[in-house]
């Protein structure tokens, strides 16, 4: 792994990586380990305490038959947690209804939503609409509950300290079994004046859209619920929030279910990009009483947005976006995926006038870029930072290799990359006991080391990522490629 500066990286070589070096992690890891991680370089900081939670695709082949695409892999939880100096590592499997019935039956028995199909053909796929609650996209702590989640079925409750599945969480039955609960709350710090909340939504999608927005108290009890409908399908994985509003992105997408129900294709398969159709931005109001408003920005793609904040008459979002959807070839193994084909995903930063209902936007890293995390107790206000997980070559898309710290506002970057043989995932930014900077404060992310087949958490000086990690911990073993994740200053209990 090594540290470099963004202007030097401007001359490095087209493609700092080989193909097989990025394909070692894409195996699954059937094991659960629970162990003291011994094998350091550097040194954990020893005001670092707490539990570093991250949800992912753990089981990327069920029994030896292969799935089609990660996002279909089961969740598993890994947990880091660090207390004095020390780390200790433990993963669990989330023993959702669908996981336990195929490792019960020895083999694969739902299709998947991103085109795995289960064994038999055709026959054995048309018509069976059934879907497997993977539990592998994201995993908060609210309310005193450890929940993974999946956006198109209900959460999860895990044990926090154990991580052993717990069962269904209905949020004291406001959620039925099969109730859609996004992948990426957030939640509001609050002020003097406002309590903390977590702030969700769920999508209902079809010829009119549902979009359900929930809030939850500290106690995690849901305290306010609102549903609005929108014209035409939407997919929105992901929404910003501000004191006043909830931001949903609509991408122009149609979705045709018939070779869905047909079974040649996963539901993910059947969405079409329209690059001659705006992209919609609805401003829902936190406040039931106002009016929803609806603005227009040029055609793009939006999975993550990184926050949102007010500014005199203007909403100001700082999204990663591309320029068409990113979609799945059926016919195409994940593995031997063409990166210099892909659009790069890139942040941009958005002016939206509630005066003048018009919205602008602007390029800020044109460096193939995802996963932005900021200080969480910026969130719905300004922001000066955002960290990224980018690509280590600054023009075209490729794998994630390096992080980069970006302020939105002047464009000044920091660099850290773990080329070549070093492959990663979102950062996770933990902010120092009572600091007021941005940036004050760790960044946490696993990196697959291909020269070891194994993963490294990795800790960073947020201040000032060109120093160079302060710490890596070397894991056992490999770890697949993960979605989002989590901390807390709550520490796991285990056995010395």
């Amino acid at each position: 792994m090594q540290t470099v500066s963004y202007q030097q990286n401007l001359a490095s070589q087209t493609q700092p990586y080989k193909l097989e070096d990025w394909q070692g992690a894409n195996c699954s890891l059937n094991q659960e380990f629970d162990y003291w991680i011994e094998d350091i370089e550097g040194e954990i900081p020893t005001n670092l305490n707490g539990t570093l939670f991250r949800n992912g695709p753990g089981l990327l082949d069920i029994f030896g038959r292969e799935i089609h695409h990660p996002f279909d892999g089961d969740g598993m939880i890994c947990a880091v947690s660090f207390s004095n100096g020390r780390a200790h590592f433990r993963n669990r499997f989330v023993r959702t209804e669908g996981y336990c019935a195929e490792q019960k039956a020895g083999r694969m028995l739902y299709r998947g939503v991103f085109g795995t199909e289960k064994p038999g053909g055709l026959l054995a796929n048309a018509f069976d609409l059934r879907k497997k609650n993977v539990a592998n996209t994201n995993i908060i702590y609210w309310g005193d509950k450890l929940l993974a989640l999946w956006e198109a079925s209900h959460p999860y409750r895990l044990d926090p300290d154990t991580l052993e599945t717990l069962g269904i969480e209905t949020l004291d039955g406001v959620l039925h079994k099969d109730s859609p609960f996004a992948a990426h709350p957030m939640i509001d710090p609050g002020d003097e004046n406002r309590e903390p909340r977590l702030v969700t939504f769920a999508i209902k999608p079809g010829l009119i859209t549902t979009i359900a927005v929930y809030e939850l108290n500290q106690a995690g009890k849901v305290v306010q619920q609102h549903d609005h409908r929108i014209p035409g399908f939407a997919f929105i994985h992901d929404f910003a929030i501000t004191p006043n509003y909830c931001l949903f992105f609509q991408n122009p997408v149609s979705f045709n279910p018939l070779p869905y129900v047909l079974g040649l294709r996963g539901a993910a398969e059947c969405i079409r990009f329209h690059k001659r159709s705006p992209t919609k931005i609805w401003l829902i109001p936190r406040d039931c009483s106002q009016k929803v408003q609806v603005l227009e920005t040029d055609p793009c793609f939006v999975f993550h947005h990184a926050n949102a904040f007010e500014q005199g008459d203007e909403l100001i979002v700082d999204s990663v976006c591309y320029e068409t959807f990113p979609g799945i070839d059926h016919n195409l193994n994940y593995q031997e995926i063409d990166f210099d084909t892909r659009p790069p995903a890139q942040l941009w930063r958005f002016h939206l006038n509630l005066r003048t209902k018009t919205a602008q936007r602007n390029l800020v890293v044109e460096r193939s870029c995802e996963f932005p995390f900021i200080h969480p107790n910026r969130i719905g206000q300004p922001h000066r930072c955002i960290f990224l997980a980018a690509a280590h070559q600054p023009q075209g898309d490729a794998p994630q290799q390096a992080i980069i710290k970006v302020d939105p506002e002047f464009g000044e970057q920091q660099f850290w990359s773990a080329a070549p043989k070093g492959f990663l995932g979102e950062p996770v930014f933990v902010p120092r006991s009572n600091s007021t900077q941005d940036d004050d404060g760790w960044v946490l992310t696993l990196v697959y080391d291909a020269a070891h087949n194994r993963t490294d958490v990795v800790i960073l000086d947020g201040t000032c990522l060109e120093k160079g990690a302060i710490a890596r911990l070397h894991l056992k073993h490999h770890i697949p490629y993960g979605l989002h994740g989590s901390f807390i200053k709550e520490k796991m209990k285990y056995e010395e």
